[in-house]
């Protein structure tokens, strides 16, 4: 399956932030919309980062007293690994696991278009299996067609 085709069946809105915004906001985002991660954009619209949970967790076990005076610039990850719509879902599974990230921001005419996550490949995983295990009882049932 390719990203374009997985984006297609699961649309949904991307929450994003500003650079700017302060740790507290950041949490209570992901935690309001049960997200992992934000998307961080510049005032053009062009993604500059990515800020999950983790680093909120990080920054908070680091410095339990004066976390709060952080921004999303001060925690995000800016080094990015990301996806194109054509790219096929498995390669994006393998970037994951190889690189050790949860979140692939999938770009496009350098605007990002979706944001990939573990569970979307989860899911799009299943339903191909779900597809040739009933392909695999109608042929050994004789009421495959083809």
């Amino acid at each position: 399956m390719l990203v374009r085709e997985l984006l297609s069946t699961t649309p949904r809105k991307i929450i994003t932030i500003g650079p700017s915004t302060d740790v507290r906001t950041a949490m209570d985002m992901l935690i309001k919309n049960k997200i992992g991660c934000l998307p961080v954009l510049d005032d053009s619209g062009n993604l500059v980062g990515i800020l999950d949970d983790q680093d909120i967790f990080r920054a908070i076990y680091e410095n339990q007293d004066g976390f709060e005076k952080y921004t999303a610039k001060d925690l995000m990850t800016s080094d990015l690994i990301i996806g194109m719509p054509d790219d096929d879902l498995n390669y994006i599974a393998g970037l994951m696991t190889k690189n050790n990230i949860r979140y692939i921001p999938i770009m496009e005419n350098k605007k990002m278009v979706g944001l990939v996550s573990p569970g979307d490949v989860v899911k799009a995983q299943l339903n191909n299996i779900e597809i040739e295990n009933r392909y695999l009882r109608m042929y050994m049932e004789g009421t495959h067609l083809g």
